[in-house]
């Protein structure tokens, strides 16, 4: 749909809080508390915020959700699990939340979801990418709406299948996410290329990678190819080291989420080349339902949208379009009943999946380039998430029964 200049101006003087619909309808607002890394991961939450905050601000300028206004409070977790567990029993004890939604780190949206469990609380995982939120530390009061690491590295071994190489490095930040990434890309990749080994990992500390270090140490090994799970500043500090030693030439590389403006961007001039990435071709015309989306997003906030401004966009509209249907905020009917509802996403239709609660919103896939001095997605690919994760007999060996 649409949206003009005159709608999102009307839309963004709707106060998150204004008391209009509330009265009209007697009742109080329906309430989403919200958690993320604001302080510690500003490039990607910051713009995930604003995503929330367009999308709220639309769904109150239309008139509510069950004709009563939507508010987000959110809080700041830092990226420390105690300190977003602490948020949490504040969200649903003193604010009164109908359900919580957000995280960013994957050991901090495990921390919420067995926060959830343990209260019976619905939890909406926005940004995790580990699989443990929703195979072997699932329940049913969890769902999560990005593509996992599974899938991502179903969507990257299409492409790194079809790479003469055979002798793999990995590198991947030391906690839940980087260390699922490796074992999801070595297993998938392995099945299709049983010729292929991988001959070192590197481990560094997520925030704290010593990447002249790490370089030296996967150039010792003389690999073909490399899979690579680092993002944001040790991200930067992986490329602009290897860059300057020579490790990328002659070599193919395999990225998870490279790909995403607020990872790619920032790296300008420097930003690798050839690369097979996941991420978002945001400078590129994806179709008329992403071209709305940076419209509205454009209009609003003067600037692109990134990854993160649509995961919080999409967010507010995987919770909306099943409370629609079900009409109701009450924990267990919502636990039991967002599975196989469908809603809309800045790339296109997603649902909720029943088996396990993850949603099938997708990704792009490509290659990275330069193009005068920034770098960008080329060659790309939209991958349906729907077709990239395992079969229904292989999740219920995944996920425990709930």
């Amino acid at each position: 749909m649409s949206i003009s200049r005159r709608q999102i101006l009307g839309a963004a003087g709707a106060s998150l809080f204004s008391p209009a619909i509330v009265r009209a309808q007697g009742t109080r607002p329906i309430r989403i508390g919200e958690i993320n890394s604001y302080s510690s991961a500003p490039a990607f939450t910051l713009p995930y915020r604003r995503g929330w905050q367009l999308a709220v601000e639309q769904v109150n300028a239309s008139g509510g959700l069950l004709g009563r206004e939507l508010q987000v409070i959110s809080r700041d977790d830092e990226g420390k699990p105690s300190v977003a567990i602490r948020a949490a029993e504040e969200l649903v004890r003193r604010n009164g939340v109908d359900l919580l939604a957000g995280t960013y780190l994957s050991n901090v949206g495990l921390a919420i979801s067995d926060f959830a469990r343990q209260n019976r609380t619905l939890f909406v995982a926005s940004e995790p990418l580990t699989d443990a939120l929703v195979w072997d530390r699932g329940h049913r009061y969890c769902y999560r709406l990005r593509p996992s690491t599974y899938m991502l590295a179903a969507m990257l071994v299409e492409e790194a299948a079809k790479l003469k190489a055979t002798r793999w490095v990995t590198i991947a930040p030391n906690y839940e996410y980087g260390h699922s990434a490796v074992k999801w890309f070595t297993e998938l990749l392995g099945r299709r290329r049983p010729d292929v080994q991988f001959i070192a990992n590197q481990w560094p500390p997520l925030g704290a990678i010593d990447a002249g270090a790490v370089v030296n140490a996967l150039a010792q090994q003389n690999p073909e190819a490399i899979l690579n799970a680092t993002f944001g500043p040790d991200l930067a500090r992986f490329v602009r080291q290897g860059n300057d030693r020579g490790l990328f030439e002659g070599r193919d590389v395999v990225s998870f989420t490279t790909g995403e403006p607020e990872y790619l961007h920032p790296l300008g001039p420097d930003a690798p080349k050839g690369w097979i990435v996941t991420g978002y071709p945001v400078t590129e015309s994806l179709g008329e339902t992403n071209n709305d989306f940076v419209a509205a997003y454009s209009t609003r906030y003067g600037e692109a949208p990134t990854m993160g401004s649509v995961v919080g966009h999409a967010m507010i509209s995987s919770i909306k379009a099943p409370i629609e249907k079900l009409g109701s905020v009450d924990t267990e009917t919502m636990a039991d009943g967002f599975g196989n509802v469908g809603f809309a996403t800045p790339f296109g239709p997603a649902s909720w999946r029943s088996i396990d609660h993850q949603s099938t919103m997708g990704t792009f896939v490509g290659r990275t380039a330069v193009r005068g001095d920034k770098g960008v997605m080329v060659d790309w690919t939209y991958r349906d998430g729907g077709t990239m994760l395992p079969s229904d007999a292989e999740v219920r060996k995944l996920r425990p029964s709930t």
